[in-house]
């Protein structure tokens, strides 16, 4: 089942010349392997090879649906799959250190319930854990030094890198940090009042007049608002705006409320067809916030639009 996001991108990467919509999928991140991932739940036992793209370039809807399953993700209620960006980096880190070797997944994607069940019970487990976004994954790949992938990730400053010692690492598509058993702070309070709450898009790379999503993960409470305005921001300068743009809203209120998980990953803008290339950040200012801890704007992830992909 193609995704709500997917689904968008392709009604408007279709019109355009084939080439283009051949390269959709290729071009789309800053980190990638060889499409091909090796994938076993040593919990359920599921296994899978698969590959993350079509021959034409497309993104593999049938090999997506597999790895979904071995994650865990319930793909067909979600309307989505698990984080693309975060499968391509785990992609592009096992063919580093392991190419062809199957990943070993430790931990995939956790509901909410569970995660919290995990976490009553003792576990070194974040209360606002990416795993329940399908963000993250604990994994280990036999015959390579846990340790060894783990500086490697924390080397690219590209993701969430843990490590609580032996084999098993933490590997996840939001903020670049990196931590320790010492260092996790996962049992405590310190992600209460979405205080760590996080902004990312699907992509690295777009071209200008897309469709981009905007998610939001590390929340603590649901229950806020953004404004329906957002920036989009040079990556060198946070004040240095370049556009404004709309997320869309059905009744085009001025603060788009976030009520629930669904709600907090379904936010839709379109890119305005004036940027040039360069690399960008999407800043949202956020309103009706329920506590003062909470920010009051959350800046995204870097994203980029080479050349190939600025409108002429």
């Amino acid at each position: 089942m193609m995704t709500a996001a997917l689904s968008l991108i392709a009604a408007i990467v279709m019109a355009m010349p084939g080439p283009v919509f051949a390269q959709a999928a290729m071009s789309r991140f800053l980190l990638m392997g060889d499409g091909e991932l090796h994938l076993k739940n040593v919990k359920t036992g599921d296994e899978v090879r698969a590959n993350l793209l079509s021959p034409d370039g497309s993104f593999n809807e049938e090999g997506l649906a597999e790895i979904d399953r071995v994650f865990g993700f319930p793909s067909h209620k979600k309307g989505e799959h698990m984080s693309l960006r975060m499968l391509f980096m785990l992609d592009y880190f096992s063919d580093l250190v392991a190419p062809g070797k199957t990943i070993n997944i430790e931990s995939g994607y956790r509901s909410p319930e569970y995660n919290t069940k995990l976490r009553d019970a003792g576990g070194i487990v974040a209360k606002t854990s990416t795993h329940m976004d399908g963000m993250a994954l604990d994994f280990n790949i036999e015959g390579v030094d846990g340790r060894r992938l783990w500086e490697l990730i924390r080397s690219k400053d590209c993701c969430g890198a843990g490590y609580y010692g032996g084999e098993d690492v933490h590997l996840d598509a939001a903020r670049p940090r990196f931590w320790e058993a010492a260092t996790s702070k996962v049992t405590t309070d310190e992600s209460d009042f979405n205080r760590r709450i996080y902004l990312s898009t699907d992509y690295d790379l777009y071209h200008a007049g897309e469709p981009v999503r905007l998610s939001f993960t590390s929340v603590s409470n649901f229950g806020f608002g953004v404004r329906r305005e957002v920036s989009i921001i040079k990556d060198s300068s946070e004040d240095l705006v370049v556009a404004k743009a709309d997320i869309r809203s059905p009744d085009n209120s001025a603060c788009v409320m976030i009520n629930d998980r669904a709600a907090a990953r379904s936010l839709h803008f379109f890119l305005p067809e004036s940027l040039i290339e360069g690399s960008y950040r999407i800043k949202v200012d956020f309103c009706n916030r329920p506590f003062a801890q909470m920010p009051e704007e959350r800046i995204s992830n870097k994203i980029e639009i080479p050349p190939s992909h600025a409108r002429r």
